[in-house]
């Protein structure tokens, strides 16, 4: 068998085993435009009947989910921006900062990733509300500022540089901040970008902390307001063709992040595992 044939039957398999992931989103995206028989005695057509273009502006109008779009794409993007300069200072003295109780601290922060979050609920609560931060969206960036996933992953990333780089900034007479910024985030770009689109989704979607702390519905993430949609006002199972749009207003901003993000994304994916 020839390397094209085999080439040609590896592609249209990964075209298949794709076509099928990215189903239910096509089938969400065209369900917008479907009335609610349709959905229910017509499951497995994808296209509707008729695009009502009209009827799905009208919709974004009722739904009034640009509020809970702001909050959480706010939240994700400065959330995820500081936790990374501060996961990335954190792995910066780890790895080049020659300090036995570095490692030994490593090792500890390392071992609260099995820690359940559910633990840290009251007592993060607790300190949010002496520092009057409950019910605020700073208060929720602030308590999500310390991720050990993102440590550990810029921790590997930054053991794969070359010192020579950072030896010779110091001799240049660097500050460890310009070293971070000019040496280190350029070479470990890719696996920085990872983190990133990893803690972004991670935050958009965040439902439980949010719910706890979060009491306003003006300062809801998309979440809480796809549960506000749901339940409080009556919208689950009368109007399919709204909740496909609240839907996929939900997940759009994600995919175009990924989007803008996807070459780092999978290069900082393919050194991670170590592959060429």
């Amino acid at each position: 068998m020839s390397v094209n044939l085999l080439k040609g039957i590896r592609h249209v398999f990964l075209m298949f085993v794709s076509l099928i992931f990215a189903f239910p989103f096509i089938w969400m995206i065209f369900g917008i435009f479907k009335t609610n028989n349709e959905i229910w005695q017509e499951p497995y057509k994808i296209l509707p009947n008729q695009f009502n273009f009209g009827e799905m502006l009208a919709n974004l109008e009722t739904l009034h989910f640009e509020n809970y779009a702001f909050n959480s794409i706010f939240v994700g993007i400065v959330g995820s921006a500081l936790m990374i300069w501060i996961a990335l200072m954190f792995s910066y003295a780890i790895v080049f900062m020659n300090s036995k109780g570095m490692k030994i601290l490593f090792w500890i922060v390392l071992g609260t990733y099995m820690l359940p979050s559910a633990v840290t609920y009251v007592p993060a609560f607790v300190i949010l509300a002496k520092m009057k931060l409950v019910d605020t969206l700073t208060g929720l960036i602030f308590s999500n500022l310390a991720s050990v996933f993102a440590v550990f992953w810029l921790r590997q990333s930054l053991l794969k540089t070359d010192r020579s780089y950072v030896e010779a900034a110091r001799i240049d007479g660097a500050s460890h901040m310009e070293i971070i910024r000019h040496v280190i985030f350029p070479l470990n770009k890719s696996a920085i970008y990872t983190v990133f689109v990893l803690t972004f989704v991670q935050q958009y979607n965040s439902y439980m902390w949010p719910s706890i702390m979060l009491k306003s519905q003006d300062k809801y993430l998309i979440s809480q307001g796809l549960r506000q949609f749901f339940i409080q006002d009556g919208a689950y199972g009368m109007n399919w063709s709204q909740i496909m749009l609240a839907s996929t207003m939900a997940i759009l901003p994600i995919i175009v992040i990924f989007i803008l993000t996807q070459k780092w994304f999978l290069t900082g994916i393919k050194e991670d595992s170590g592959t060429k």
